[in-house]
């Protein structure tokens, strides 16, 4: 099966929008997982003044761990399904939350209201047809100084975390999707996930789009080694 890209992607994801945030909420630790990988973008005095963008931010959860992270933050949440977008939207938020439908590949509005002081992108990277763009895209958006915080599966360490991946698609994943008619999307999920770069060749992948004191950070739980959090810099 060829991976999903670009339209036919975020068709996908409009499709499983309905059932997206109760699949989520069945995940242990898919939440507050998203709240540390936002947490460690540090930012200071709960983030008021700062401008902070969610890219990839489908029904609002990371948008949600941002604002746990940094309440007085403007935050401007981005995605290219429709669908995603409209259960975010319908979910409750303050005047300072915004969303803007757009890929993250052509993000003429986002980019009229940078620069941003942040830029959290939580499962994106590995579902985009060319990385490396998105990323000089985002170290172009950040200003000097700028923080990013990438929240991300990246397999490719030890073989165990292979079995644990394939352990959970195999026991729930799969099951879902076939029960909610949405198995080609997790077909793309689970082989994006196989295919990603290791988390030392994401931190080079960062480090060449211009970024610096670029670090890998675990998060707790059974996503040890499945789940990383890549925190960099602009300089």
């Amino acid at each position: 099966m060829a991976m999903l890209r670009d339209g036919r992607l975020a068709a996908a994801f409009d499709h499983a929008s309905t059932s997206y945030d109760l699949m989520t909420s069945a995940s242990p630790g898919y939440a507050a997982h998203l709240r540390r990988s936002a947490r460690r973008l540090g930012l200071p005095g709960r983030g008021a003044g700062l401008t902070v963008l969610d890219l990839g931010c489908g029904t609002g959860t990371s948008t949600r761990a941002l604002l746990r992270a940094a309440p007085l933050a403007t935050v401007i949440g981005v995605d290219a399904s429709a669908g995603m977008l409209a259960r975010a939207r319908a979910k409750t938020w303050p005047e300072s939350v915004s969303f803007v439908h757009a890929p993250v590949e052509d993000m003429a509005e986002v980019d009229a209201r940078g620069p941003y002081d942040a830029v959290f992108a939580a499962y994106l990277l590995r579902n985009v047809a060319d990385p490396d763009a998105v990323l000089r895209a985002v170290h172009r958006l950040l200003r000097p100084g700028g923080r990013l915080s990438v929240h991300e599966y990246s397999l490719r360490g030890r073989p165990s975390d292979r079995l644990v991946w394939k352990a959970v698609v195999n026991g729930f994943v799969r099951p879902w999707a076939r029960f909610h008619g949405d198995a080609e999307l997790y077909r793309h999920l689970y082989r994006s996930v196989l295919e990603f770069d290791s988390a030392g060749d994401f931190a080079d992948r960062l480090r060449r789009a211009g970024f610096a004191r670029v670090r890998c950070l675990p998060q707790p739980g059974w996503q040890t080694g499945v789940t990383h959090t890549f925190v960099a810099e602009r300089p």
